[in-house]
């Protein structure tokens, strides 16, 4: 059982952003501070990636531990066991058939987990992106 209500729950969850967290505007950030410019949360791209650097023909996904299922830091709540095991792995599918899709168009893609980027001693090669 849930140890908060219903509405409760719900108004919890609905605070949580889909984008625009603290670790993706800082990393937006620091790519405009290198000069390169992008399009965010881009819907007119296959999967909306977060990040998409036409002229590199990248797009970059900051995934988060908990939606994406990171190995070492998901923790499924303890309650509905069952859903949450299956949303996750679809997420899990979705990602595969996003990452399937721009290595099919011949595009780079790149996918950063927050807990990555939350690092104090995270590098993020940016000459790598100017790279083919």
């Amino acid at each position: 059982m849930d140890i908060v209500s219903k509405e409760k729950r719900s108004e919890m969850m609905s605070r949580v952003k889909s984008r625009d967290s603290k670790i993706e505007v800082s990393f937006r950030k620091a790519l405009w501070k290198r000069g390169f410019r992008y399009r965010k949360n881009s819907a007119k791209h296959f999967g909306k990636p977060d990040i998409v650097l036409p002229k590199f023909e990248t797009v970059i996904f900051i995934d988060s531990c908990f939606w994406h299922g990171c190995k070492e830091h998901c923790h499924l709540p303890t309650t509905r066991v069952k859903f949450w095991k299956e949303k996750i792995e679809r997420n899990k599918e979705r990602d595969n058939i996003v990452n399937n899709y721009y290595k099919n168009i011949g595009w780079r893609i790149i996918r950063l987990w927050e807990h990555d980027l939350k690092k104090r001693d995270f590098k993020f090669d940016f000459e790598l992106l100017k790279s083919g």
